[in-house]
Protein backbone atom coordinates (compact mmCIF):
# COMPACT_ATOMS: atom_id res chain seq x y z
CA UNK A 1 0.00 0.00 0.00
CA UNK A 2 1.44 3.58 -0.32
CA UNK A 3 2.35 5.47 2.49
CA UNK A 4 0.12 8.06 1.94
CA UNK A 5 -3.06 5.79 1.44
CA UNK A 6 -1.55 4.27 4.75
CA UNK A 7 -1.36 7.17 6.31
CA UNK A 8 -5.27 8.03 5.46
CA UNK A 9 -5.93 4.48 6.51
CA UNK A 10 -4.23 4.93 10.26
CA UNK A 11 -5.64 8.24 10.57
CA UNK A 12 -9.52 7.35 9.99
CA UNK A 13 -8.73 4.06 11.89
CA UNK A 14 -6.98 5.86 15.02
CA UNK A 15 -10.31 8.83 14.57
CA UNK A 16 -12.23 5.42 15.99
CA UNK A 17 -9.84 4.03 19.22
CA UNK A 18 -11.05 5.03 22.49
CA UNK A 19 -7.60 5.43 23.12
CA UNK A 20 -7.32 8.51 21.21
CA UNK A 21 -8.13 12.06 22.01
CA UNK A 22 -6.98 13.81 18.59
CA UNK A 23 -5.36 12.64 15.12
CA UNK A 24 -4.47 14.56 12.53
CA UNK A 25 -2.13 14.33 9.29
CA UNK A 26 1.33 16.45 8.98
CA UNK A 27 1.78 17.61 5.65
CA UNK A 28 4.62 19.89 6.14
CA UNK A 29 8.07 19.27 7.59
CA UNK A 30 11.12 16.83 7.04
CA UNK A 31 8.75 13.38 7.72
CA UNK A 32 6.68 12.87 4.43
CA UNK A 33 3.52 10.97 5.05
CA UNK A 34 3.01 11.70 8.63
CA UNK A 35 0.72 12.03 11.06
CA UNK A 36 0.35 13.29 14.87
CA UNK A 37 -1.94 11.35 17.00
CA UNK A 38 -2.77 12.17 21.13
CA UNK A 39 -2.92 8.92 23.11
CA UNK A 40 -3.36 9.04 26.89
CA UNK A 41 -2.86 12.24 27.08
CA UNK A 42 0.59 11.95 24.91
CA UNK A 43 0.95 13.50 21.09
CA UNK A 44 3.08 11.41 19.19
CA UNK A 45 4.18 11.40 15.69
CA UNK A 46 4.70 8.56 13.51
CA UNK A 47 5.88 8.81 10.00
CA UNK A 48 4.59 5.98 6.93
CA UNK A 49 7.79 3.97 4.22
CA UNK A 50 6.35 2.00 1.89
CA UNK A 51 7.89 -0.46 0.15
CA UNK A 52 6.60 -2.01 -3.18
CA UNK A 53 5.77 -5.49 -3.93
CA UNK A 54 9.13 -7.64 -6.02
CA UNK A 55 8.68 -6.50 -9.56
CA UNK A 56 5.88 -3.89 -8.61
CA UNK A 57 6.67 -0.39 -10.02
CA UNK A 58 5.57 2.79 -8.96
CA UNK A 59 3.08 3.93 -12.05
CA UNK A 60 0.98 1.20 -11.34
CA UNK A 61 -0.94 0.66 -8.10
CA UNK A 62 -0.21 -3.24 -7.26
CA UNK A 63 -3.94 -4.83 -6.49
CA UNK A 64 -4.80 -5.63 -2.99
CA UNK A 65 -5.00 -9.27 -2.31
CA UNK A 66 -7.35 -10.11 0.99
CA UNK A 67 -6.65 -13.26 2.95
CA UNK A 68 -7.37 -13.14 6.87
CA UNK A 69 -6.66 -10.55 9.04
CA UNK A 70 -3.15 -10.78 11.18
CA UNK A 71 -3.05 -11.86 14.36
CA UNK A 72 -2.32 -9.46 16.93
CA UNK A 73 -2.00 -8.85 21.01
CA UNK A 74 -3.92 -5.74 22.35
CA UNK A 75 -1.23 -3.77 23.88
CA UNK A 76 -2.38 -0.70 26.75
CA UNK A 77 -2.10 3.57 25.18
CA UNK A 78 0.35 3.72 28.25
CA UNK A 79 2.65 0.83 27.10
CA UNK A 80 5.10 0.82 24.19
CA UNK A 81 3.76 2.80 21.68
CA UNK A 82 4.50 0.66 18.78
CA UNK A 83 3.17 -2.53 20.87
CA UNK A 84 -0.16 -0.19 21.13
CA UNK A 85 -0.09 0.68 17.60
CA UNK A 86 0.28 -2.37 15.94
CA UNK A 87 -2.92 -3.42 18.44
CA UNK A 88 -5.05 -0.68 16.88
CA UNK A 89 -4.39 -2.20 13.57
CA UNK A 90 -4.98 -5.41 14.04
CA UNK A 91 -8.14 -4.87 16.12
CA UNK A 92 -9.71 -3.49 12.63
CA UNK A 93 -9.42 -7.16 11.28
CA UNK A 94 -7.60 -5.73 7.85
CA UNK A 95 -8.08 -8.60 5.14
CA UNK A 96 -5.42 -7.16 3.22
CA UNK A 97 -2.84 -7.49 6.04
CA UNK A 98 -0.63 -10.81 6.51
CA UNK A 99 0.93 -9.76 9.55
CA UNK A 100 2.24 -7.35 12.12
CA UNK A 101 5.74 -7.14 13.30
CA UNK A 102 6.64 -4.77 16.30
CA UNK A 103 10.01 -3.23 16.46
CA UNK A 104 10.59 -3.16 20.34
CA UNK A 105 9.80 -7.03 20.04
CA UNK A 106 12.94 -7.22 18.64
CA UNK A 107 15.77 -8.71 19.89
CA UNK A 108 17.65 -5.86 18.91
CA UNK A 109 15.76 -2.68 19.83
CA UNK A 110 16.06 0.59 17.85
CA UNK A 111 13.12 3.31 17.56
CA UNK A 112 9.53 2.20 18.52
CA UNK A 113 7.54 1.33 14.97
CA UNK A 114 5.77 -1.61 12.94
CA UNK A 115 6.22 -3.18 9.38
CA UNK A 116 2.50 -4.46 8.42
CA UNK A 117 3.69 -6.97 5.78
CA UNK A 118 0.37 -7.15 3.20
CA UNK A 119 -0.55 -10.48 1.21
CA UNK A 120 -0.18 -8.77 -1.74
CA UNK A 121 3.94 -8.64 -1.17
CA UNK A 122 3.87 -4.49 -0.14
CA UNK A 123 5.01 -3.75 3.23
CA UNK A 124 4.66 -0.46 4.97
CA UNK A 125 6.91 1.00 7.85
CA UNK A 126 5.57 2.99 10.41
CA UNK A 127 7.47 4.78 12.32
CA UNK A 128 7.79 6.42 15.69
CA UNK A 129 9.28 10.37 14.71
Amino acid sequence: MRPADYRDYLVDLLKNSSDVQRVQVIDSGKHPYALAATVAGKERRWQVIGQLADGAKHATPTAPVHSGPPAYTAAPATGAPDAWLAGVIGAAEPADTERLEVWSTRKKTGEPGVTVHFHNGERAFVRLI
